[in-house]
């Protein structure tokens, strides 16, 4: 089914994400007379009104009743202020498509009337550039038309794949909070180059493709990383002195902690509205 058959889609919300989606929506062929989107910020309201050409609406009652598919994309500490406001006007017609960290299907379901058709995502950023990766789980009321609409409104900014709702925090630990460890890890590796006398714009540039190269090579040869490490290690070289820097720092369970403390605050999250 083509995407833009899907009829008009709303946003609640204006944020990175909801760009992210409406940028990739527009590159993909969907009419921009056919997405709309509320957001209370002023500012950010009219940057998104004029740099994408969609439709804003006066409020999320008026956003839902012109929408046959609604992205709930706000905060999740402000839910029960949206389903306040949503109630009466959404129907079992419509899909809900929620990016809320920590907020599960049931706890949606039960804060809507009838027997709302609701999936739940968690993508990441990246879907700003036509990069990012997002899973997704059903609800239980939704059909297979509306799974197939769903992986294809994601995949028009990435790679979108269904996993079961007990593992939708560990991927919120692990690719909505994952970009920000990258950046981390770029600004390092520039922040070492500059230490050795590069030029600050040299050592971004490098380092920068240096993820992209090898984040690209993983995914092309679908090779073990551990694997593709090895190839880069010569015996008594450069590389291998250096992996052992990394190694008795403890960068992997760092990484492998910063993941689980990102899922049990996704876990919090969705206690707080249980």
């Amino acid at each position: 089914m083509p995407l833009t058959s899907v009829g008009k889609i709303g946003f609640i919300g204006g944020g990175n994400m909801a760009e992210a989606f409406i940028k990739g929506l527009l590159n993909g062929g969907f009419p921009a007379e056919d997405i709309h989107f509320f957001e209370p910020n002023e500012t950010r309201r009219q940057m998104v009104e004029e740099r994408y050409g969609v439709i804003c609406e006066a409020n999320n009652a008026e956003l839902v009743t012109t929408s046959d598919i609604v992205v709930l994309a706000t905060k999740p500490q402000i839910l029960d202020k949206v389903l306040e406001d949503i109630v009466a006007v959404f129907n079992d017609d419509k899909l809900l498509i929620s990016i809320l960290a920590g907020i599960t299907t049931t706890t949606l379901e039960a804060g809507l009337a009838g027997q709302p058709r609701v999936v739940r995502a968690m993508p990441n950023t990246p879907a700003l550039a036509g990069q990012g990766a997002a899973a997704l789980c059903p609800g239980k009321n939704i059909s297979q038309q509306d799974r197939r609409v769903a992986q294809h409104l994601f995949e028009t900014v990435g790679i979108a794949l269904w996993v079961e709702e007990g593992q939708m925090d560990a991927v919120t630990g692990l690719s909505g909070s994952g970009p920000a460890f990258v950046y981390t890890f770029i600004e390092a590796l520039t922040a070492g180059g500059v230490q050795e006398g590069l030029r600050l714009d040299i050592a971004q540039a490098l380092a920068v493709q240096t993820v992209v190269g090898a984040a690209h090579l993983v995914k092309e040869t679908g090779e073990h990383p551990a694997l593709l490490r090895e190839k880069v290690c010569s015996p008594a070289g450069t590389t291998i002195s250096a992996i052992r820097v990394l190694e008795e720092r403890g960068l992997r369970a760092m990484m492998m902690e910063a993941v689980g403390a990102a899922t049990r605050r996704s876990r919090e999250l969705g206690a707080e509205k249980k």
